[in-house]
């Protein structure tokens, strides 16, 4: 294990999280966000984050949007539940479509972490055929078999896709 991987599992691991997740679309692509998981692997999902004790979930994905991306948000339909479980890391995480109301697109940074121990290296729109580009375990479970960005918008329900470690 490497010592960003140690410092992930001793941050994030070994509890139950919830997290809230933006889906923003706009010109027909998706905002994505490139973090680094060790040194020669990175994870793409839509931005998003832990959800702070206290506030709700659209306060916390209004902050989440502003810490990553610079932009404000305003969260509007609930899409999906996904849960991911892969010991010790546990999260339950909520999916919602969001609007753009203002701000700049910027590459953001995570307060939880140390200036010099940031994971998030690159953030972009991306259509279907870049996101499909992306090889699967680099990205989201949940956009692994997208075929349309309007697809997103009717998913419903609770995913637990690749969850192997659940029986």
């Amino acid at each position: 294990m490497t010592n960003l991987e140690k410092e992930l599992v001793d941050k994030f691991g070994g509890r139950l999280r919830t997290r809230v997740n933006g889906i923003l679309i706009k010109n027909e692509e998706i905002l994505m966000v490139k973090h680094k998981m060790s040194t020669d692997s990175f994870f793409w999902n839509v931005p998003g984050g832990g959800m702070k004790y206290g506030s709700s979930v659209e306060k916390n994905l209004e902050r989440e949007f502003i810490e990553e991306t610079g932009l404000m948000i305003k969260v509007k339909k609930f899409i999906c539940a996904h849960e991911f479980l892969e010991p010790p890391l546990h999260a339950i995480e909520l999916f919602f479509e969001v609007e753009e109301i203002g701000g700049s697109l910027i590459l953001g940074k995570d307060p939880e972490l140390d200036e010099g121990k940031q994971l998030i290296t690159e953030i972009r729109y991306l259509n279907l055929e870049k996101l499909s580009l992306i090889k699967n375990p680099e990205k989201h479970p949940i956009f692994w078999g997208i075929k349309s960005l309007n697809d997103v918008r009717k998913w419903n329900g609770y995913f637990n896709f690749e969850n192997n470690s659940i029986k």
